[in-house]
């Protein structure tokens, strides 16, 4: 893959304090996952290490997965004082067999792992746009089909397919990651078609920009395919069609997670749970 740029750092968000996201380790929806075992991929930074920790913080016995070794064995240390337990699983996503073979046995299943590029469609590598729909898409459906017969057999099952607000509405220069995300819409509506008669649910979560490394390091290839500076890049393109002026913080989007594994959200499936801002309500 295209050797990623230097990352630069996202600059604070122009709202006020009020305006803010919850602090970091802050569970503000109940849920109980004891005796359950979660696997959230992408685990070892942003979401899928917010994801992680909220639902260890639940209580689940959390399958953290990541090709990040040492992301992996912070998040443990991390979460060694929670109710919960947390295994790190060191794997990267395009092994598809052993994807597969590391969800048996899950009853909650977070897809989150993700990467991006950011190029007009003449110039996207064919291997980069190849790489994307594996991770994204295809890494998804196989997690899902390894996890699935245990949700099965219990009755019960939380699928959470971490989407985005482009698995809604498009972006120029991104149509891997923009391809990838709309094909996650439909394989989740699928499982929860499937799904719903044996106690699983299948949902996704539609953020717009979080304050994750991943939007970090899109900020010097942004500058360059609309042409201005970086430190333009968040007002002026991930902003810019958002009504609420600031990035959203990973612990948001890992309570809407905890919302949908809950008793709460037991009749919520085939949905997309959008946070956004306002962006879509153009």
């Amino acid at each position: 893959m295209t050797a990623p740029r230097t990352p630069r750092t996202v600059p604070p968000s122009p709202a006020p304090a009020s305006a803010s996201g919850p602090a970091p380790g802050a569970p503000a929806v109940p849920l109980d996952l004891a005796g359950r075992t979660a696997l959230v991929t992408g685990a070892a930074g942003g979401i899928g290490r917010a994801c992680a920790l909220r639902l260890a913080a639940a209580g689940a016995e959390v399958r953290a997965m990541d090709r990040d070794a040492e992301g992996l064995r912070r998040l443990a240390e991390r979460a060694e004082d929670l109710p919960g337990a947390l295994e790190p699983v060191h794997l990267d996503l395009t092994d598809l067999d052993a994807a597969e073979r590391a969800a048996a046995g899950t009853d909650v299943l977070v897809n989150n792992a993700g990467l991006q590029l950011v190029r007009p469609v003449q110039e996207f590598p064919p291997e980069v746009f190849h790489t994307v729909l594996t991770v994204m898409l295809e890494a998804p459906f196989r997690l899902v089909r390894g996890a699935l017969p245990h949700m099965y057999g219990r009755g019960w099952g939380r699928i959470v397919n971490i989407s985005s607000v482009h698995g809604l509405r498009a972006s120029a220069y991104k149509s891997a990651y923009v391809s990838a995300k709309h094909g996650l819409e439909g394989l989740s509506k699928v499982v929860a078609l499937e799904g719903a008669a044996h106690g699983v649910t299948s949902n996704c979560v539609n953020p717009a920009y979080v304050r994750t490394p991943l939007v970090e390091r899109q900020i010097a290839d942004q500058a360059e395919a609309h042409g201005i500076p970086a430190d333009r890049v968040v007002s002026e393109v991930m902003l810019a069609d958002a009504a609420v002026k600031r990035l959203i913080e990973p612990e948001e989007v890992a309570e809407a997670v905890a919302y949908l594994c809950g008793p709460q959200a037991s009749f919520v499936t085939g949905a997309s749970l959008v946070m956004d801002g306002g962006w879509t309500a153009h």
